[in-house]
């Protein structure tokens, strides 16, 4: 729809140690697929957030509560023409697994067992936690949160299976990963890769793909603008940050980090630096 402004503020209140917070309104801007290190908790206010997660479509809308646990891949885009505004809360895996202990009698690592609930209550707490950090209420936002996080857990949560790459195939993949990660700045074509490897192109295609839900080079994209966060939490400049961790330039960086964190590296790191 014409005229319709999007807005979107991701920060960290530092009051609240290993959480990040997302409050926007979108249109016509359309997350790729990605995968977050840590959790999603996601509550939309107006309007419908269509959510795709591998093998089915959920239409998030005001009163659903969106869970996706850690390196999940998934997109998202407007599910309505009038977009969508919502709060999402994006807790470490560790302050989850600290919540469940203290509060379940979940074993292993703790995760969610559904993507998408009815649950006006929660959703409700979690839009309760931005107000609440965005005032400078720390006693609220805190306990707020984990009243959320723990309502969420009891009711929704279940231990997450272990990873362990059994195949040639996704033994090959992890191994892709590690030296990706490796040579983020200067990665080797998939034919190199591959070679490397010992497998073929395709092969190892298929074998990313199954194993992480994205091809090699999304999952390169998406690795890079995390590393980029981490330095521009650090104070780097996004100009350095682009170099540092291999895009070509400035906007580069510019253009893969605001699809797939909601803002541009300049608002992200403003608002660190202004908490």
């Amino acid at each position: 729809m014409d005229g319709v402004e999007e807005w979107a503020r991701h920060w960290q209140y530092p009051e609240l140690p290993g959480l990040d917070l997302l409050r926007a309104r979108y249109v016509s801007h359309t997350f790729p697929r990605h995968a977050h290190e840590g959790f999603v908790l996601g509550a939309v206010r107006t309007g419908v957030e269509d959510v795709v997660l591998p093998g089915e479509t959920l239409r998030a809308r005001p009163g659903t509560v969106v869970m996706i646990n850690p390196e999940v891949p998934h997109a998202a885009h407007a599910g309505v023409p009038e977009g969508w505004a919502y709060a999402t809360l994006y807790p470490s895996a560790r302050l989850v697994a600290d919540i469940a202990t203290e509060t379940t009698t979940l074993r292993g690592t703790a995760g969610f067992a559904e993507s998408l609930v009815e649950d006006p209550d929660t959703a409700r707490l979690i839009r309760d936690v931005h107000r609440a950090a965005e005032q400078g209420n720390a006693l609220a936002a805190d306990s707020v949160l984990r009243i959320a996080v723990a309502r969420l857990l009891r009711r929704h949560g279940h231990p997450l299976p272990e990873r362990t790459a059994r195949s040639a195939g996704a033994r090959a993949a992890v191994a892709a990963r590690a030296l990706l990660a490796e040579r983020l700045a200067g990665p080797p074509s998939l034919e190199q890769l591959a070679k490397e490897l010992g497998t073929s192109p395709f092969a190892l295609l298929r074998a990313f793909k199954a194993e992480y839900g994205l091809p090699p080079h999304a999952w390169l994209t998406g690795e890079r603008v995390r590393r980029a966060r981490r330095l521009l939490d650090a104070g780097t400049a996004p100009v350095e940050a682009a170099v540092a961790v291999g895009f070509t330039d400035q906007p580069h960086l510019n253009r893969h980090f605001t699809r797939i964190v909601g803002v541009t590296p300049g608002a992200y790191r403003r608002e660190r630096a202004s908490t």
